[in-house]
């Protein structure tokens, strides 16, 4: 994995990740932005900390574990729109925290999502986060799991941020909700291999 100074990560500060999407996706998921390092090696959810890719395998939606902690090879990229699935953020500039960004941003996002999902539809959006869901769609008591509110006529499912951060979300957690959200967007997935 290669190293970064914290002023080299510094500098990618407000950097952007192209989305990866395909013609198919059925399963969109939405990051609240992309971090420092995600940037620096042009791969989402890069942090071998973060549990993002290992809970896409043991929720069935892989068949493998993404390594994208040096950037994603065309094989991974290939098998993810395969797949279905296609990865965006709520915010795109970089920042080192998700904190670092303001309610007006994600409130922002919202609005650049909500065009980016009518242009290419999936059948499920996915944000990882009920905070930033509250917060970006102004739904102060909403829940993790399927929400009422839709985004361009597209039904939105809250699942619980993978970031090591979040230590109150274990990995089977993660990959039952994730695994949900899969099964509603038609995703047929693998067995699970636990």
């Amino acid at each position: 994995m290669p190293s970064f100074t914290r002023a080299q990560l510094d500098s990618f500060r407000g950097g952007t990740l192209p989305d990866l999407v395909g013609p198919g996706t059925r399963l969109l998921f939405v990051g609240f932005n992309p971090g420092l390092r995600s940037i620096a090696v042009q791969a989402p959810f890069s942090l071998r900390s973060n549990r993002f890719w290992s809970t896409l395998y043991q929720a069935g939606i892989l068949d493998h574990v993404v390594d994208a902690s040096e950037g994603m090879d065309a094989a991974d990229r290939a098998h993810i729109i395969a797949r279905g699935v296609g990865l965006t953020s709520l915010v795109r500039r970089a920042t080192a925290r998700a904190d670092e960004l303001t309610p007006a941003e994600l409130v922002a996002g919202a609005h650049d999502l909500e065009r980016r999902v009518a242009a290419a539809p999936p059948r499920v959006v996915a944000i990882l986060g009920i905070t930033a869901y509250r917060i970006a769609f102004g739904v102060k008591d909403a829940v993790p799991g399927e929400q009422q509110a839709r985004i361009a006529d597209v039904p939105i499912w809250v699942v619980p941020n993978p970031s090591g951060l979040n230590a109150h979300a274990t990995p089977a957690g993660l990959a039952t909700a994730y695994r949900a959200a899969a099964v509603a967007a038609g995703i047929d997935v693998l067995p699970d291999p636990r």
